[in-house]
């Protein structure tokens, strides 16, 4: 009836099988129809060989039981004549919908696996105990979730593969314990960014590229839940009253979050990650982003306490590169920090982390960087490090950093070391203060000492293009000189970008008095030294 896989009882089998029916086995799966359950007993006859079983399996679906490449209780292990099985092994119920095979070219999951997904969960969670799940470690919650899955699974009568059964198990996982399809996504340290556009649109940018993966949601209510559940666990909220939300992952990583109705296809969720180990100067230098020399006298910067704005684009790399200069404070400084969301990972011992805060629902009890800038003066800080002026508190930095705090850093938005001091020139501006702009250019020169432009090349790759000094004031306009450049040469045949970093020939900066009062003349004298030989070396 069934062709070569006979499902009859035993007096419609031959005694022996035919030894050229075990020898060939079928060489192309049949559209077999669902089998036959009303038998209480239904042993298989031969199946094809292991590797024709993904082919078999996505032309008809597996009897309840089987898993893969497994055989199901009772039956051969090898491709041999049928026999009856024996008496305790009674098959399941009808099996439940199954999902469907997977393409080949595309690892999107189909509607059928949410679908099951969906009945599978649902039943999950009227199963656990959420209260006592709160109380476990990760491990031991996971491995409670896996085990009553799969008891859901055999109840319900699913049937899948094991890798499939594994997939689903990790799926569920995450959604229950931790930021669902994200999971993936986050384990991984290659990965710069994360840019969820929709349910349906997540992209990664992996080594400065941006490119689309296979990852989506459910639906807009599980990304719009999960994107609530990494805003809540730093005291945020988003929601159609409050759709737009930064936050921060335990790591640091930073987050932002805008809902519907503002993202009109559905939230956009944007994860800039940070890299598990720590970057260093050290490896800045073997990555390319700036010579040897060059990060001498960044290390030189930051240990002379030379107040100092880091510069850059998106994306650039301006976090990274003030992570590294902090490396180089003395332990024994106390440092406050105040950020919109708190990225900064200092190593030192003396550390006050200051976060802004949001309005509540009434409009009340915001706490804007001015507040937090304003209240570390009062603080007894040797240095104030702000995560990102972007406002009004660029002009309560400048004040900290003219009156007591050297070392103070910070990073600004902009394309060079001129436009940076636009910037700040055009928000002191926005805070409605009405000074000459004579006293504004002043007040800036008599403050910042050093800027450090860093880049992201159209290659994706990051660089530190110019360490530049403020010098002062001719006329109206601020005088300032680089240290370093770097100079773009071309690219070669992979399209990177090839350059090279150089000395101006400034071989006293203006900040020698101060690197000779802690000490640091000579290496800094040796860099310039350095730098200079290199140059030459490179012209000849």
């Amino acid at each position: 009836m069934f062709g070569k896989r006979g499902t009859g009882s035993d007096e419609f089998r031959p005694a022996p099988p035919p030894p050229a029916r075990e020898a060939a086995p079928a060489p192309a799966p049949e559209p077999a129809p669902a089998p036959k359950l009303e038998q209480p007993v239904q042993p298989e006859p031969a199946r094809p060989p292991a590797a024709e079983q993904p082919v078999a399996a996505q032309a008809a679906p597996r009897p309840a039981g089987t898993f893969g490449n497994q055989p199901a209780a009772g039956q051969p292990s090898t491709a041999a004549a049928p026999r009856p099985a024996a008496p305790q092994s009674a098959p399941k119920p009808p099996p439940a919908k199954a999902p469907p095979p997977k393409s080949g070219p595309s690892p999107r999951r189909s509607e059928d696996y949410y679908d099951i997904k969906t009945l599978i969960f649902s039943a999950l969670i009227d199963a656990i105990d959420l209260s006592q799940l709160a109380k476990m470690d990760g491990e031991s919650a996971r491995d409670e979730i896996r085990d009553i899955v799969n008891e859901i699974i055999a109840l319900k009568n699913v049937v899948m593969s094991i890798s499939e059964q594994e997939a689903l198990l990790d799926d569920i996982c995450n959604d229950v314990l931790g930021y669902g399809p994200l999971e993936p996504l986050l384990a991984r340290d290659d990965i710069a960014d994360i840019m969820v556009n929709g349910p349906e649109t997540v992209y990664i940018e992996v080594n400065g590229k941006i490119e689309q993966t296979s990852v989506r949601f459910r639906d807009a209510s599980q990304l719009l839940n999960i994107c609530q559940r990494i805003v809540g666990q730093v005291g945020r909220r988003v929601d159609e009253s409050s759709p737009i939300c930064d936050a921060r992952l335990p790591d640091g990583s930073r987050v932002n979050v805008i809902a519907p109705p503002l993202a009109i296809d559905g939230a956009a969720l944007t994860i800039r990650k940070f890299k598990k180990d720590k970057l260093t100067l050290d490896q800045l230098v073997k990555f390319g982003s700036i010579s040897p020399e060059g990060a001498t006298i960044l290390e030189v910067i930051g240990r002379v306490r030379c107040n100092t704005i880091i510069s850059g684009g998106t994306g650039s790399g301006k976090t990274t590169l003030l992570n590294c200069l902090t490396r180089y404070i003395d332990s024994d400084e106390r440092i406050i920090t105040c950020e919109d969301s708190a990225e900064l990972q200092l190593q030192q011992p003396h550390v006050v982390r200051l976060e802004t805060r949001p309005p509540n629902l009434e409009g009340e009890g915001e706490i804007t960087m001015r507040d937090l800038v304003k209240n570390c003066l009062r603080m007894r800080p040797e240095r104030i490090i702000v995560g990102e002026v972007r406002g009004p508190e660029v002009f309560d930095l400048l004040q900290a950093m003219n009156t007591g705090h050297d070392g103070s850093m910070g990073t600004i938005h902009s394309n060079s070391p001129r436009e940076c001091l636009n910037r700040i020139e055009a928000m002191i501006a926005m805070g409605g203060f009405t000074l000459p702009q004579k006293t504004v250019r002043e007040i800036i020169c008599g403050s910042v000492d050093v800027i450090v432009q860093a880049a992201r090349l159209r290659d994706g790759s990051r660089r530190i293009t110019h360490i530049t000094e403020v010098l002062g004031t001719e006329g109206d306009v601020i005088i300032t000189q680089d240290l370093f450049v770097y100079d773009m040469d071309g690219e070669d045949a992979n399209g990177r970008i090839i350059g090279k970093h150089r000395s101006t020939g400034i071989a006293r900066p203006a900040f020698w008095d101060r690197a000779r009062y802690f000490g640091e003349e000579s290496r800094l004298a040796q860099a310039l030294d350095a730098a200079e030989v290199d140059q030459y070396a490179a012209g000849a």
